[in-house]
């Protein structure tokens, strides 16, 4: 994927060459780093240079790409090459432990390996094997998010009733930025847009690394949708006005009862948006989803380094704090499925069926039916 300098792109590949956009410099200077190994690609995901969890997921698959291309003296057989991604793989998974994304990739990427490896006469055709698929995940990602946010726009015109336009509040960031193009949940509001019924997208700052006024309100501004930037403290304030019609947000993970992991902050929003009559939807990736999960008890939540709040900018500023303070930083929190009206994902939305978790099981079953 060339760069295109007329829309946002977190990640920019072509063949044995990765560039990240360096989202911690936003929105004051662009500028890509050159990833050129696994090792980078880990540490770009865990100092959040790159950040959003189907973002995440590519750029590590990419990262390998870049460096297994430029194995042309690989000194091994099919099984050793396998052997060497699989374990480059469960590395890079190590970067940020929440998002299911990650470890998702890694799943389907060891799957495409064995099958290569079994098959394969030399070693350069497992790793040509993985760098195909590695490419056609950044390609999927982008179908995906555009029919996540046609999904979404369609359900979000059933609250229209007697207005004519809608004012949705979203939380962190979920656009281009976070992902291969377009966006989740800021992928919806883009569709929104587009169709011609958003009054006006409202995004929070996200404390404490500012994802939203940092990368989110630069995503706004940048394609001229009308937006407004309140503190996450202000969220209640602006829902008891009447400001807000519904809230949309993204997911790092989803358990199989519905339960959904994402940025600190988000189980307060859904609070303030059950007690004001607000709908509260999630927009996501199926591969967002963990069937393994069977709660949102079982998601491993990241915790941040300290800095993040005693110092400004994220940790990378001047010290705010004092000095000797004990800090709690999670980086997620987990927002209960009674608390969520829908689940917005490529393949339609998912509802609940009376009760309060989701029968996502059933879902994906149906999905699969369909393809026999």
């Amino acid at each position: 994927m060339e760069r295109n300098n007329n829309s946002l792109q977190s990640i920019c590949y072509s063949s044995g060459s990765l560039q990240l956009l360096d989202q911690r410099k936003l929105p004051l200077e662009v500028i890509y780093l050159d990833i050129k190994d696994a090792t980078d690609g880990w540490s770009a995901i865990r100092e959040m240079v790159v950040r959003g969890a189907p973002a995440i997921a590519i750029a590590a698959a990419l990262s390998l790409a870049v460096e297994v291309s430029k194995l042309q003296a690989f000194d091994g057989t099919p099984d050793n090459a396998a052997s060497f991604l699989i374990e480059k793989l469960e590395y890079l998974v190590t970067s940020r432990p929440t998002a299911v994304n990650l470890s998702d990739a890694a799943t389907k990427l060891k799957e495409v390996i064995s099958n290569a490896a079994a098959t394969a006469k030399e070693a350069q055709s497992v790793f040509r094997a993985y760098i195909e698929a590695a490419k056609i995940m950044l390609e999927d990602d982008v179908a995906s998010n555009k029919a996540i946010g046609s999904y979404g726009a369609r359900v979000l015109q059933h609250l229209l009733k007697d207005s004519k336009r809608l004012s949705i509040l979203t939380h962190c960031n979920t656009g281009s930025l976070a992902t291969a193009g377009y966006g989740t949940a800021l992928g919806v509001i883009r569709a929104v847009h587009t169709e011609g019924f958003l009054e006006r997208a409202y995004c929070t700052e996200t404390r404490p690394f500012n994802q939203g006024s940092r990368l989110t309100a630069f995503e706004l501004v940048h394609d001229k949708i009308p937006a407004t930037l309140v503190a996450d403290s202000a969220a209640a304030a602006l829902m008891k006005e009447g400001r807000v019609d519904a809230v949309i947000v993204g997911a790092d993970r989803v358990a199989a009862n519905g339960d959904t992991a994402n940025k600190i902050g988000t189980y307060s929003l859904a609070l303030c948006a059950m007690y004001h009559n607000i709908p509260f939807y999630v927009a996501a990736p199926l591969t967002s989803i963990d069937l393994s999960l069977s709660s949102g008890k079982e998601i491993v939540i990241e915790e941040r380094s300290p800095m993040e709040l005693t110092h400004t900018r994220g940790g990378l500023g001047e010290q705010v704090a004092a000095s000797g303070i004990s800090v709690w930083n999670p980086a997620f929190d987990v927002t209960p499925a009674n608390l969520i009206t829908g689940i917005v994902t490529e393949k339609g939305v998912i509802t609940k069926t009376g009760t309060d978790a989701f029968e996502i099981r059933h879902f994906i079953q149906n999905l699969a039916n369909r393809l026999v």
